[in-house]
């Protein structure tokens, strides 16, 4: 006599936590941050050919304010370091980061004093996606892995502990150039 048998049918038992990660993976707004080639693949990643309206993202948020996505696609100078810290520090929580590119990602091939190298050196990163640049079907892909991560994902001061450690690690990691890290 287990509790399937003792339920009517038609109740779903479920933690809030788990009621939760569903609605936020079912809704996630991206906002727009393209810097370089990569934005390209971004921009047709939105259009009608891949429809990523049946993953809840309809439209690209252009007020960081509105949205709980961002896709830092290409290269990213030191000089623009700061903004994109700024911006995401606009965004309401939770949020999430998806590096796209190689550029995005490590630097690519602009390893100089100018690029920043790594995107994960200024924001914590939830998701890389590698690639020069990598095709809208890849970005789909780091999509849905991304909505798998943020189904088993923690809420409140848990998240905010994992948010912390992340960027602690992102901070102590070496770069591949002399730079330091970005984060406050």
């Amino acid at each position: 006599m287990g509790i399937e048998e003792k339920l009517p049918q038609g109740i779903i038992l479920t933690s809030v936590e788990a009621l939760v990660n569903w609605t936020r993976r079912a809704s996630m707004w991206p906002a727009t941050f393209g810097l370089a080639c990569c934005a390209i693949e971004m921009m047709a990643t939105g259009a009608a050919r891949y429809d990523t309206g049946r993953f809840g993202m309809e439209v690209f948020r252009a007020s960081p304010r509105q949205a709980d996505l961002m896709i830092v696609a290409g290269r990213v100078s030191q000089k623009m370091a700061p903004v994109l810290r700024q911006i995401y520090d606009q965004m309401a929580e939770p949020k999430w980061v998806l590096s796209m590119g190689v550029c995005a990602t490590s630097g690519g091939m602009f390893n100089n004093y100018a690029i920043v190298q790594g995107v994960d050196h200024v924001v914590p990163v939830d998701m890389y996606l590698p690639g020069c640049p990598p095709r809208p079907e890849m970005l789909i892909d780091a999509i849905l892995k991304l909505h798998k991560q943020v189904q088993t994902g923690k809420l409140g001061s848990n998240r905010r502990d994992e948010i912390e450690s992340r960027e602690t690690e992102a901070l102590s990691a070496l770069p591949t150039s002399e730079m330091k890290g970005l984060l406050r």
